[in-house]
């Protein structure tokens, strides 16, 4: 039976006929890698940022409290300095214990090392035993207890715990004592008392149930666990249990940590990105030392982050003349919303935690968020030092506007600029794809884009005038009559595209009708939205959330001759040595014929070419204009100014742009200051003159392209001040030249 057991101990050791997996060897144990930061790209090879843990920094034994290690032994292994890695006697007992119905673990400290540190259950570590449940499990406690052996025989037990404590994940992408201790009570780990130490060693039977943040009543019942344990094993007095037992739990959150290096709206993005092939492939984005390399363009990044600041930084101080002192959170109708600042304060974390502090009193929950302290704020001058109360940093961070852009090029899929924000150190939250807003007119080509598959032609006429339309919501009988921007109806009769261009919303919602608003929303879909889409008339107006994300995606199915694409991010992945663990190629899905998807780009081109089209500010950008050059596009703006955007269409790529305040009731108050015209077109404007500026990147001026198949439909009909449009002006021959009347001096711009 011995020789039995040696022999299949060895077996382990050897990993015999790669059964069992890679074991730590001696050299390894030794050489401990704690963690290896995993390093993201641009497209050319340079650096953008790295994935690591500044949290790995390791304590030393001397700066770690007593309180701290002495609630680690009573509660996770009272015999740990009576063993040599594996308690034998503590793992019989457990066994037991579980027997009867009290489930408790019998790993060692040492063995809960081995785990965490040398990750002796993870993939690279499996051998071809994994796929057999029972015996995986025996294979694993049997390495665990391998490796446990090796670490007692080259380490003290006080460097055992302080390996231990340095690597052990506390949950929130939190690992080690002294990140955890600086986070929850913003002190360093020899400072902390018995109730902070019980309440970080608690959180290791399971982070998230025993979170003080998120669960500070689990927290205090584990946290009261921890010292019984304490007091049992005479590591806490019984006076100091009494003491400690009844304390609150005193979180400070002040503390601010450092995760990565090179944060920024895309690193961020990227780790999102590939949050489930990680998950999948069984990879720790910030401890295998990947090589992720993406598709973003570091020079057109660069611009489009120039033009962000350029043109944010203007509309910064043309909303601050606009109010004034005045507060600018308001409702549809003008009205301040008195209560502004104090519900901004109950969606703090911190919120509850006052609550159960002082016990619901408002007064001194009051006097918290009312107490100056010094802070560093954003401007657009930079970096400011000043004293601000959490009241004063709500109602200043509440009147900044911030902004999400991204563009693609349809054609590979590749991703080539994300801007998620302003600045990502005083606004994570990712404006491209977690933010949803509503859309505006930017979701009117939905309508159209199903109009022309199902029969119309751009040159289908409709007339601009009162619209009443009656429908069922939620089985109530309801009436939408939708205003034009302007607030009249002309009369005038007008073509689709001319329509669409002068983005008139009276004849938006006839075609609405028409083709039905439940096959609007199935053609959104189809082109590339993901988000819910409430599925009611004014669906063609963008009344619906959605992500400049998705925006971006299911505009580029025109361009991409019918084909939704799947935006690619991320081209490749290797791991430190360089080898390729996966590429990403485009994935394409044909939704709409070639001949509609031209004809919406055909469409698109009315923005600027149409009377009244919505684009024509564009023409303030002579860097745009050269040779010939085409560029489509469509306004938005949700109602009340609260969204401004811009989708931008040139023969290569496609850009989406959203301008407003984080909070919604936060916006501008008429369309010459709010329009997505003059808010979120102007940076495509300079974004776009500094593309064609560089030749090295490749986009150059031109028309959009020639039919790819031949168009059955109509759609060469001249709107007033057009001379002609002709096939032979989509191919290629001087297609401004059919639009010379207009100019910015006699460009009137709508929504």
């Amino acid at each position: 039976m011995i020789y039995a057991v040696i022999i299949f101990f060895s077996a382990i050791e050897l990993n015999f006929l790669w059964l069992f997996g890679y074991s730590p060897d001696m050299q390894d144990i030794k050489n401990p890698n704690m963690a290896i930061g995993s390093e993201v790209y641009y497209a050319d090879g340079t650096l953008i940022g790295r994935y690591y843990k500044e949290n790995r920094s390791p304590v030393e034994f001397k700066n770690i409290s007593p309180n701290i290690i002495n609630a680690l032994i009573a509660t996770e292994d009272i015999r740990f300095y009576n063993h040599n890695g594996v308690d034998v006697y503590g793992f019989f007992t457990s066994i037991l214990s579980t027997a009867k119905g009290d489930r408790r673990g019998g790993s060692t400290i040492t063995q809960q090392l081995a785990k965490n540190l040398f990750e002796t259950r993870k993939k690279k570590s499996q051998g071809i035993i994994k796929h057999v449940p029972f015996i995986r499990t025996i294979v694993y406690k049997c390495k665990e207890w391998l490796t446990a052996f090796k670490i007692e025989h080259v380490y003290s037990k006080d460097e055992i715990l302080t390996l231990y404590l340095n690597t052990v994940p506390f949950g929130n992408n939190t690992f080690g004592i002294k990140t955890a201790s600086l986070k929850f009570f913003d002190k360093t780990p020899d400072k902390v008392t018995p109730a902070e130490a019980a309440t970080l060693i608690g959180m290791l039977k399971a982070t998230s149930t025993y979170n003080p943040i998120n669960n500070p009543d689990r927290a205090v019942e584990r946290r009261n666990t921890v010292l019984s344990q304490m007091l049992k094993y005479n590591k806490l007095s019984k006076p100091d249990y009494d003491e400690n037992v009844k304390a609150s739990l005193g979180l400070d959150l002040s503390y601010v940590e450092n995760e990565g290096q090179g944060d920024s709206y895309l690193r961020e993005a990227v780790e999102r990105w590939l949050k489930k092939w990680c998950h999948d492939n069984d990879y720790d984005l910030y401890n295998d030392g990947l090589k992720i390399y993406t598709t973003i363009d570091p020079r057109m990044q660069q611009y489009a982050e120039q033009a962000v600041a350029e043109k944010m930084k203007m509309l910064q101080n043309r909303f601050n003349e606009l109010w004034g002192k005045k507060n600018p959170w308001r409702d549809l109708n003008g009205n301040e919303i008195v209560d502004f600042v104090q519900k901004a304060e109950q969606h703090l974390p911190i919120y509850a935690l006052l609550q159960k502090k002082f016990n619901n009193n408002t007064t001194l929950i009051n006097q918290y968020f009312e107490k100056p302290r010094r802070m560093k704020v954003f401007t657009w001058k930079g970096e400011r030092d000043t004293t601000f109360s959490s009241v004063d940093s709500i109602k200043y961070y509440a009147r900044l506007l911030n902004t999400g852009m991204m563009t693609i090029e349809p054609s590979t899929g590749k991703i080539k600029d994300w801007v998620g924000g302003i600045n990502f150190k005083y606004f994570n939250y990712d404006h491209v794809n977690q933010a949803k807003r509503q859309a505006g007119s930017t979701f009117k080509p939905f309508a159209y884009v199903t109009a022309l598959d199902n029969g119309f032609t751009p040159c289908d006429k409709f007339t601009d005038q009162f619209v009443s339309i009656k429908y069922m919501d939620e089985g109530k009988q309801q009436v939408w009559e939708p205003k034009n921007a302007t607030y009249r109806f002309t009369g005038r009769e007008m073509s689709l595209r001319w329509a669409m261009g002068a983005s008139i919303n009276s004849i938006t919602a006839q075609l609405t009708e028409k083709v039905g608003w439940d096959k609007v929303v199935e053609y959104a879909h189809k082109c590339g939205i993901e988000s819910p889409l409430k599925s009611v008339p004014s669906v063609s107006l963008g009344t619906n959330d959605v992500s400049v994300y998705e925006m971006v995606r299911a505009y580029s199915t025109f361009l991409n001759k019918g084909a939704k694409i799947d935006p690619i991010l991320v081209t490749k992945i290797t791991d430190q040595d360089g080898s390729v663990l996966q590429e990403f190629d485009l994935k394409t899905e044909q939704v709409l014929s070639q001949e509609t998807a031209w004809l919406m780009l055909y469409m698109f081109r009315g923005g600027m070419e149409e009377p009244g089209g919505t684009s024509q500010a564009l023409w303030e950008y002579p860097g745009l204009w050269k040779k010939d050059n085409q560029i489509g596009g469509k306004t938005g703006t949700s109602s009340g100014f609260v969204d401004g955007w811009y989708m931008g269409i040139t023969k290569d790529l496609v850009t989406g742009i959203w301008v407003g305040a984080d909070d919604r009731s936060v916006h501008f108050t008429s369309s010459e200051t709010g329009e997505g015209s003059h808010t979120a077109l102007p940076i495509f404007g300079s974004f776009m003159q500094r593309v064609y500026a560089d030749p090295k990147l490749g986009y150059t001026y031109g028309p959009f392209p020639k039919p790819w198949v031949k168009i059955t439909k109509e759609y060469n009909c001249p709107s007033p001040r057009i001379d002609t449009d002709s096939v032979k002006t989509d191919s290629l021959i001087n297609p401004i030249d059919t639009t010379k009347k207009l100019t910015p001096d006699t460009v009137k711009t709508a929504n």
